[in-house]
């Protein structure tokens, strides 16, 4: 019994150890261009705003309509990604969205900064979900929260590769008779199509198609799957049911009402830590580098430590926590110190809260259900990035300020505790069911 044991184990090791070999550096490098093509109107704006005449209402309102398209063509995203596979599809996404990252290059006006922007959000919806579904197929349960984490942490490298970069490309103003903001646009949107190139050349769609897995390792991966699948019971596509999984609306919810002030601040985050520091976009750059350095090695802790556990919840509420009090932080102090910190705390636990959150919509839905289910979870958590930006945009340029804002926004996000403890109430009522969300 122990030397079974201690087999089965091995062959746990070792199929966990393949997976993560090979497909997580493929899936974080995909993740990485797309959070530096996101991320890189962060930057412009500080060039491209003055050059182009727009406001703070119009730079939201462009930020705002990004994320407007990504929820609406999320769950059609996720559909047609069961339909072709993920390596196709996936690919189709990175070649969109380089070519109209690129594009943004030849902004003039509002109207075709709005244009771009939403098509953009079009172009990219569904490639968060469709991940989360890819990585579901392949990492069970017990596993899923390390390999997200390194899915995830792309998001604060991606802001760290930009905020490294951009005071370089924004330095080739004038350059070839382009402003640096263009050079910045048209330099990161190369890479996602190299990457697409690659996706569809190497990247696998199921673990029954793979050469790389013995016979063994791949009834294990079954064996773990079906236990995950009895756990979670059955489910199907429809849309109207995801939406209202206590799950799905609960954690969607949760990461909408943080995403709300994550993204609003994030996006006017160059700008903000200028005046509140008096330092040059150089170094607010490699300020907002350092901010994404500690944010992923808090993803890979975390992700480790909640499998490590087996446990969500109380991992979510501590990440919620950490980016209220940010947000407090920085509503409340003029330290320039205390005012980074808040930044450090609202940046980290906003993109905790959104791993986690999706950690565990995958856990808590059956398997069927799953693509549509990531999908609506990450439409109603985009709906804050939405509206965050946009309203943050119209305050700013109505008072003049961004303070009006620092100052709503750990109100807006306080609800998001009151909603979890709710969702915790209805997974502990199931906790045969779910064990790790309760």
């Amino acid at each position: 019994m122990t030397n079974n044991g201690a087999h089965y184990d091995a062959v746990a090791r070792s199929t966990n150890r393949k997976l993560s070999r090979r497909l997580l550096p493929l899936i974080f490098i995909s993740y990485l261009i797309a959070m530096t093509d996101r991320a890189n109107v962060n930057f412009a704006s500080v060039q491209m705003n003055g050059d182009l005449g727009f406001g703070p209402a119009v730079y939201g309102l462009g930020v705002g309509v990004f994320y407007a398209a990504y929820s609406l063509f999320e769950v059609p995203s996720n559909v047609l990604l069961v339909r072709f596979g993920a390596r196709r599809w996936l690919a189709r996404i990175m070649v969109t969205w380089g070519l109209i990252s690129m594009a943004q290059m030849f902004v003039r006006t509002p109207g075709q900064f709005y244009a771009l922007r939403f098509a953009l959000g079009a172009a990219e919806a569904g490639f968060i979900p469709g991940v989360l579904y890819y990585l579901a197929i392949w990492f069970p349960a017990g596993m899923r929260g390390r390999a997200i984490s390194r899915f995830y942490i792309a998001w604060p490298v991606g802001t760290l590769v930009m905020a490294t970069c951009a005071g370089a490309l924004l330095g080739l103003n004038g350059w070839m008779g382009l402003a640096g903001w263009q050079w910045l646009f048209l330099v990161e949107g190369l890479p996602a199509l190299a990457m697409a190139a690659l996706l569809l050349a190497v990247l696998p769609d199921r673990p029954d198609t793979v050469a790389w897995l013995s016979g063994e390792e791949k009834a294990w991966l079954a064996s773990a799957h079906d236990a995950d699948s009895c756990a979670a019971g059955q489910g199907d596509h429809n849309l109207v049911r995801a939406l209202f999984n206590p799950y799905v609306l609960g954690f969607g919810t949760i990461v909408a009402l943080v995403f709300f002030c994550q993204n609003a601040v994030a996006f006017s985050g160059p700008k903000l830590l200028m005046a509140a520091t008096g330092w040059t976009v150089t170094w607010v750059g490699y300020l907002v580098a350092v901010c994404g350095a500690f944010t992923a090695l808090t993803l890979l802790a975390v992700g480790w430590h909640s499998d490590y556990r087996r446990e969500r919840y109380w991992h979510l509420l501590a990440a919620v926590a950490g980016s209220l009090a940010g947000a407090v932080l920085m509503a409340l102090s003029a330290s320039p110190l205390v005012t980074v910190i808040g930044y450090v705390g609202l940046i980290a636990g906003g993109t905790l809260v959104g791993m986690i959150g999706s950690i565990g919509v995958s856990e808590a839905v059956p398997i069927a259900a799953r693509p549509v289910s990531l999908a609506a979870f990450n439409t109603i958590s985009q709906i804050g990035n939405s509206l965050g930006p946009i309203l943050w945009g119209v305050a700013a340029e109505r008072t003049g300020s961004f303070q009006f804002g620092l100052n709503v926004a750990p109100i807006v996000m306080l609800p998001a505790v009151a909603v979890l403890l709710m969702t915790r109430r209805h997974a502990i009522s199931a906790r045969a069911v779910v064990p790790a969300l309760a």
